[in-house]
């Protein structure tokens, strides 16, 4: 199997704590989007949108993070991240749809704005840094109250539901706006027990 992705990339590090948390070391082929290199055929043959990352297993491509997970948590052996009875999973997929619809996109404003633009050269936008932290409070606020009864996202145990968020926490301390983070206490602890976790670290060459 062989993962075509990025280190950096938010997307990627999902696949790769999934796999770290599976014991499993990836068999990286390096996309370097700072070059533009997600935009070449050799890529979009695997990941027609041209994103990051993709899969190929024995002849079997695929593409788009949260599915790459999901078959990868079937297929490995080790503690299943889906969780391990039906509630489980619904609630699992019921943060990951949260995640996908109501805190990525807010929180994709912070980071282009502050993080990535000025990796490009382009100045910090203020005003996007605003609108992106007013418009990712609710969904911390939601995500609070369910921490405040359990220890992780969808439960207590550790699951994909927690791998989607990380990456994009990750990178809005990053930024250096993680004061809309610390202002969510129980969210705050949540993210400090799950980013010490080893496969965090592995996912994220910190260890």
């Amino acid at each position: 199997m062989k993962l075509h992705g990025h280190p950096m990339s938010t997307c990627t590090r999902k696949v790769l704590c999934t796999l770290a948390e599976k014991g499993v070391a990836p068999d990286m082929v390096v996309v370097d989007f700072t070059k533009g290199e997600h935009k070449l055929a050799d890529h979009m043959s695997l990941q027609p949108f041209g994103k990051l990352p993709a899969i190929v297993d024995d002849g079997f491509v695929l593409y788009e993070s949260r599915a790459i997970v999901r078959y990868l948590d079937e297929k490995l052996p080790g503690a299943k991240l889906h969780g391990a009875d039906l509630k489980t999973r619904a609630l699992v997929d019921q943060w990951s749809s949260v995640e996908q619809s109501h805190f990525t996109p807010a929180a994709m404003k912070i980071i282009s704005a502050a993080l990535l633009a000025p990796m490009f050269g382009k100045p910090i936008d203020e005003a996007k840094v605003a609108e992106g932290k007013a418009e990712l409070k609710p969904a911390l606020e939601i995500l609070d109250r369910a921490l405040a009864k359990t220890k992780f996202v969808a439960g207590d145990s550790f699951t994909l539901a927690d791998i989607g968020f990380m990456p994009y926490i990750e990178y809005v301390y990053a930024a250096k706006h993680g004061d809309v983070i610390d202002a969510h206490p129980n969210v705050a602890a949540w993210w400090k027990r799950v980013s010490e976790r080893p496969s965090w670290k592995t996912a994220t060459g910190k260890n």
